[in-house]
C-alpha cells in the first residue's frame, strides 16, 4: 500500500499528535485493504465552527463530536492523478475532551477512535 497523504488542519490552541492521526489513516486503510492511493483531510475545530457545519449541512442545531464529508456522493473522485480522494474528516477539539474525561481516557486516544471511525464511513462502511 502507498502512503496515504493527509492532510491535517488544526486550529491553533488545539494540541494534536499529528504522527497519530496519520497512523489511524493508515490502520483502516490496511485494515480494509484498500491499494490505491489515497488522500484525506482531518481538521480539528472548536465548537463554534462545528455547530456552523453541523447546521449547514445536516440541519441540526447544536455540535457534534465528528462529521465525514465523503467525496464519493455523486460522479467519480478519481482526478487525473490517480489518487483516490476520499473526503473530509471534522472533529470538535472540546467534544474530545469531554468525552475522553467522561470515558477516561486520553484526549489522543479518542481522537484516534473518532479518526478511525470517520475513515470508515469515507470508505462507505456504516454502522448499523
Amino acid at each position: 500500500m502507498t502512503k496515504p497523504k493527509v492532510l491535517i488542519y488544526v486550529e491553533s490552541r488545539y494540541k494534536v499528535d499529528r504522527k497519530r492521526i496519520k497512523s489511524a489513516v493508515r490502520f483502516v486503510l490496511e485494515d480494509q485493504n484498500v491499494q490505491t492511493p489515497v488522500e484525506v483531510s482531518v481538521a480539528i475545530v472548536g465548537d463554534r465552527k462545528m455547530k456552523a457545519l453541523n447546521k449547514k449541512y445536516r440541519n441540526k442545531e447544536g455540535t457534534a463530536n465528528i462529521l465525514e464529508f465523503p467525496l464519493n456522493e455523486g460522479e467519480s473522485t478519481m482526478l487525473p492523478s490517480d489518487i483516490m480522494r476520499l473526503g473530509d474528516i471534522v472533529i470538535s477539539y472540546p467534544m474530545v475532551i469531554k468525552e475522553a474525561s467522561e470515558q477516561e481516557m486520553l484526549v489522543d486516544d479518542r481522537v484516534e477512535e473518532l479518526i478511525q471511525h470517520g475513515m470508515l464511513h469515507l470508505l462507505g462502511l456504516h454502522h448499523e
